[in-house]
């Protein structure tokens, strides 16, 4: 259940309390996580895109911060042309002339679980920073699903016993 709050909707305790029992297990660490360099070129990014067969990754500098995303499909735009595909771009071009720039971030510390969920709408994956902006891993809307269905399947259970202390 959400209710509202002056910064809008929040959630209830109860399903607060079980949300965050899952929460630890929301973030992929980045150790898991395929990347990027900004500098790489883009040759290099497509070889690790196709490989990984993820959708959209993330690009970082070389102090670990995220700078960017970049997906395949930015990377093929670039290689069509009028008439043809040319692969000559991917060795011209750096990651940096084509990642995507204006994305969405979070740090844990300072980001509620109704900001999590609100963002994760419109996006797939959100990168997690620490306080210096370094890569820390994504938290996906996946997780935040199955964190859902946790709560969904837990939640008379958890308020049955709440209710008898």
């Amino acid at each position: 259940m959400l209710v509202i709050g002056k910064e809008g909707f929040m959630f209830s305790p109860s399903i607060k309390h079980l949300i965050q029992q899952k929460s630890g297990a929301f973030l992929i660490p980045a150790t898991r996580i395929a990347f990027v360099q900004a500098d790489n070129p883009l040759y290099h990014a497509f070889l690790i895109l196709t490989k990984v067969k993820y959708s959209k990754i993330p690009v970082l500098d070389q102090d670990r911060r995220v700078v960017g995303l970049l997906s395949l499909a930015m990377i093929t735009d670039k290689m069509l042309t009028t008439n043809e595909i040319s692969i000559d771009p991917l060795n011209e071009l750096k990651v940096s002339d084509v990642m995507q720039t204006d994305f969405d971030k979070i740090n844990f510390v300072e980001t509620t679980l109704e900001t999590q969920l609100h963002l994760l709408i419109n996006n797939a994956f959100l990168p997690v920073v620490d306080d210096r902006g370094v890569f820390q891993g994504l938290l996906t809307r996946r997780e935040w699903i199955k964190a859902f269905n946790f709560v969904v399947h837990n939640f008379d259970e958890y308020y049955e016993v709440k209710r008898l202390k």
